[in-house]
């Protein structure tokens, strides 16, 4: 009988979902070798600084765009679907400690928080970098604009945020390990696809409006060009 329901489980139908359009797909990489960068430049210092500077204004480019398309984004994209109450989240963490599966074809409450929580660092993270100054070589763009001492206190939340923000990414990707190895999802191809399989069709309609995917890429563009230009 185990060898039947095996062999049953193993020829049921599966979907294949669109849950990231490609604007998703495209910030998720983005941050992935823009954080990347903005760590190995910082730790190397020297004219590279100048580099360091444009990709921290992309990175606030990147979350002033999600934050547009987690309003008016495809499905699957909006706050609305993720961000899930405390107590709905903490009945989640209950489920899954005691071993009941529970599928989402979007982010599950655990993994909607630490959306929102790592655009919050990154936000931080870009923010304060906007006046921030390391007193040799590098300033903010705004850096002017403000005191030394309040310069001081920005540089100072750029440098402690930082380590916040690694340890938060250390976390995602424990998290995102957990599912590949031990769950057997697969989340890494599901990104660079945007598709899920999912054993139910899905009656959503996941198709992006390209007209506010334009309109969102264009106030973040236009965002990232006015910080650069006063860099």
């Amino acid at each position: 009988m185990p060898d039947l329901l095996r062999a049953h489980m193993s020829t049921t139908k599966k979907y294949a979902i669109k849950v990231w359009d490609i604007s998703i797909r495209i910030f998720h990489w983005s941050l992935v070798a823009g954080i990347g960068f903005l760590w190995f430049s910082g730790e190397e210092g020297g004219n590279i600084m100048t580099w360091h500077v444009y990709i921290g204004c992309a990175m606030l480019g990147l979350i002033v765009y999600r934050i547009f398309w987690g309003i008016i984004g495809s499905p699957y994209a909006r706050f609305s679907e993720f961000f899930k109450r405390p107590s709905h989240t903490f009945t989640y963490l209950k489920n899954i400690l005691k071993g009941e599966k529970t599928d989402y074809l979007g982010h599950n409450p655990l993994g909607g928080w630490m959306v929102i929580i790592l655009m919050i660092l990154i936000f931080t993270q870009a923010f304060s970098g906007l006046f921030s100054s390391d007193d040799i070589f590098t300033e903010g763009p705004f850096y002017s604009l403000i005191s030394s001492k309040t310069s001081e206190l920005f540089t100072s939340i750029h440098h402690l945020n930082f380590n916040v923000l690694l340890a938060a990414i250390a976390l995602h990707i424990g998290a995102v390990a957990y599912h590949v190895l031990i769950k057997k999802e697969a989340l890494i191809k599901s990104m660079l696809t945007g598709e899920k399989q999912s054993p139910r069709p899905s009656r959503i309609n996941t198709r992006p409006n390209y007209f506010f995917m334009l309109l969102s890429a264009s106030v973040a563009a236009t965002v990232v060009y006015l910080l650069i230009s006063q860099a």
